[in-house]
């Protein structure tokens, strides 16, 4: 029987893409923690060293990962990612199968977010449609997921969608795009 966050999850701030993040990662972990219970919890403070790393050891702590959304959307992500690889790798006439990770997620709707992406003139215009369609996934995950622990896994990935948005907003463009480049 999973259990229900109602009040916690309908006290935070509605998330909206493009904002303004309302508080960091760690302060939605800090507001949670007398709220939630300790595994749950344990789940969503890894949640960026999954995001980072889809291959990341799972069992860690006797932590599993049972819940709907998380694996949902380390699937679509990787697939997505998985995507991208075959549009560069064929553009500079490399086998894409080195790169790619084991995934399973089958949508014919990704090859055209990639491509659609990975066309646009601007990097970060790019990115921005790339997170366009993240945002999108993860309301669908949300379809009958009301205050549950998937519905704050969702808020917690759309939180770092925002601040990752945020963080390339308020940094300098040259910079990054000398990085980018070497």
């Amino acid at each position: 029987m999973p259990s229900y966050y109602i009040y916690f999850l309908s006290s935070l701030p509605t998330l909206e893409l493009g904002a303004k993040p309302p508080f960091s990662f760690e302060e939605l972990i800090e507001k949670a923690k007398d709220l939630i219970p300790e595994e749950d919890l344990k789940i969503i403070s890894l949640i960026p060293a999954i995001l980072e790393n889809p291959s990341y050891s799972h069992s860690r702590g006797g932590l599993s990962l049972p819940y709907y959304a998380l694996k949902k959307w380390i699937k679509f992500d990787t697939a997505l990612r998985n995507e991208f690889v075959k549009i560069r790798a064929s553009r500079k006439k490399l086998d894409p199968v080195k790169y790619t990770r084991e995934n399973g997620y089958a949508d014919p709707s990704i090859s055209r977010i990639a491509i659609t992406a990975y066309r646009n003139s601007s990097v970060l215009d790019g990115e921005k449609s790339l997170d366009t369609e993240r945002w999108r996934f993860l309301d669908d995950l949300l379809l009958g997921h009301y205050f549950d622990i998937d519905a704050f896994i969702v808020y917690a990935v759309k939180l770092l969608i925002i601040i990752k948005q945020n963080r390339i907003e308020v940094s300098d463009k040259t910079e990054l795009l000398e990085r980018a480049i070497t």
